[in-house]
């Protein structure tokens, strides 16, 4: 379908002012389910590998690959994150659905050669082309639903983006071993490769829908990139991201390679924000930190992100652990947290349209998150799987209230013409709570296993986490000690993890909230 006729800018300047065209119900729902498989699927690609690595390695370079499986992860963690901010500027400019196509053809292209890598240097190439393509899906699939629906009645529908990330979370590992193990579908046995070519089929759906039945209004401005601006804001994400990655396992914390790119970050942001203030094109317009709403939302979703590290990380390990399981496994024993969040998050959307109000959600979700975490810190080695399960329940249940509510709130606060670059503001700050919360947590834990971990068992835990097969190998008894050591580090991480959601339940008391407009691209 074509898209609507250019909207004018209004009197006095700024983002023009626009309507979205109307769309059918039945059009909406298609499109929806267009955007929801685009966004699963760059979702799933953050951890599908997470389970066949060591099958990837032993196929493609068993001799040197080892040095170089942590990127496979990482590349893509960098692409999705330092585009993002990037995809929702551009698509303000050109529009989003030819930016969408745009990033759907390439999460597609990278998917097809991922699949078809000789080795582990092409593989990680690909997995980056993979990832710039999904940073884009990730971005843009929240600011179009903004597009389409009025914010009143837009909660019933950004609640589905939430359950469906919660669902890859856990599908993400499953799937991965899954497709490693072997299994015969329609006459194929699959391998590794089918992780990434099983994305082909349900990526060419959803690029078909967004193609044939999405429309959007055009919008015709003085198209100026913010190439500076890019450049900046990409090298301080990849500096962060490798700290995060980096320290405490390829490197010391205080070692020189980390304390430089922890330095070269500060500058580089420092930098970002300091040019945004002159460009005329910024990637993050400078008028967005002067509304409160945004601040508030932003702030927030950081310390979600930064607490999320805290608990689901940790709660995987501790199952593989204590539990004894297999990351599959562990993945799956996650499903109550992800039942929980999918229920909160559909539930919490469908009441903020009935009743038009936003602002009670994060403030009980938070508050669930934080008394779950506390119970979570209460954990020892003999705590019954069904205990567990109930506290995940309701970790669930808190957070499925307040992933995608600010951000609706933000989509509320902001002019149209700014949408994607306050939605993707949205979820690049999500996203580096993450990385950040990764980097706190895993300190927090080397410290407290250093205290607590008995003498002479030297590499366990020395990097922020033990290393499951590792502590197998040893003897019962001395298994027995190391997991009691890991469970109180761990207790420490879930304490840390309440206290920072008590600032987020802060934080949720001073969001302030606004009437929700009845028109979408209207304010």
């Amino acid at each position: 379908m074509p898209e609507s006729t250019t909207a004018a800018a209004p009197p006095g300047g700024g983002p023009p002012a626009f309507e979205a065209p109307a769309m059918s119900k039945r059009q909406v729902w298609t499109v929806l389910i267009g955007l929801m498989l685009a966004l699963l699927l760059a979702a799933l690609d953050q951890t599908v590998v997470s389970t066949a690595l060591f099958t990837i390695v032993k196929d493609l370079d068993p001799v040197h690959g080892l040095s170089q499986i942590s990127w496979v992860v990482t590349v893509y963690l960098l692409a999705v994150t330092a585009s993002m901010p990037l995809y929702g500027k551009i698509s303000d400019l050109y529009g989003r659905k030819p930016v969408l196509i745009f990033a759907l053809v390439l999460f597609l292209a990278g998917s097809a050669l991922c699949g078809l890598a000789s080795g582990m240097g092409s593989l990680i190439l690909f997995r980056t082309i993979q990832g710039l393509g999904a940073g884009g899906m990730m971005s843009l699939v929240m600011a179009i639903i903004a597009d389409m629906i009025p914010p009143r009645e837009r909660g019933r529908y950004s609640g589905l983006g939430v359950a469906v990330m919660a669902v890859a979370s856990v599908a993400g590992p499953f799937a991965g071993g899954f497709f490693t193990e072997a299994h015969t579908l329609f006459a194929v046995t699959t391998s590794w490769r089918w992780a990434f070519w099983i994305n082909l089929p349900i990526g060419l759906f959803a690029l078909v829908v967004v193609t044939a039945v999405l429309t959007l209004p055009v919008r015709r401005r003085g198209h100026r990139i913010d190439f500076l601006g890019a450049a900046l804001i990409v090298g301080a994400v990849c500096a962060t991201l490798l700290v995060t990655v980096w320290g405490g396992n390829l490197y010391d914390w205080a070692s020189t390679q980390i304390v430089s790119l922890a330095v070269a970050a500060v500058l580089l942001f420092v930098a970002f924000f300091w040019w945004e203030s002159k460009a005329s094109e910024p990637i993050f317009p400078p008028r967005l930190f002067r509304l409160p709403v945004f601040r508030t939302a932003s702030v927030l979703l950081f310390i979600i992100g930064f607490a999320m590290m805290g608990s689901i990380v940790y709660i995987t390990l501790y199952l593989q652990l204590a539990d004894g399981l297999s990351p599959t496994s562990a993945g799956l024993h996650l499903m109550p947290m992800t039942v929980g969040m999918a229920i909160a998050s559909i539930v919490a959307g469908r009441l903020v349209s009935k009743f038009g109000k936003y602002k009670v959600f994060p403030i009980v979700g938070t508050g669930l998150a934080a008394i779950a975490m506390g119970l979570m810190s209460l954990l020892a080695p003999d705590t019954s799987a069904t205990t567990l399960s109930l506290y995940l329940v309701l970790l669930g249940l808190g957070l499925g209230q307040v992933m995608g509510i600010p951000q609706l709130a933000v989509q509320n606060s902001v002019d149209p013409g700014d949408m994607g670059s306050a939605t993707s503001a949205t979820s690049f700050t999500r996203a580096m709570g993450q990385s950040f919360g990764a980097a706190a947590f895993g300190a927090i834990l080397t410290a407290r296993l250093a205290v607590n971990m008995p003498a002479g068992i030297p590499g366990i835990g020395a990097n922020g986490a033990p290393n499951v097969a590792q502590v197998r190998a040893l003897p019962a008894a001395l298994q027995t000690e190391v997991v009691d050591a890991f469970v109180k580090s761990a207790d420490t991480v879930f304490q840390v993890t309440a206290a920072v959601l008590v600032v987020a339940f802060v934080m949720a008391l001073l969001l302030k909230e606004l009437p929700l407009r009845k028109r979408a691209g209207a304010k």
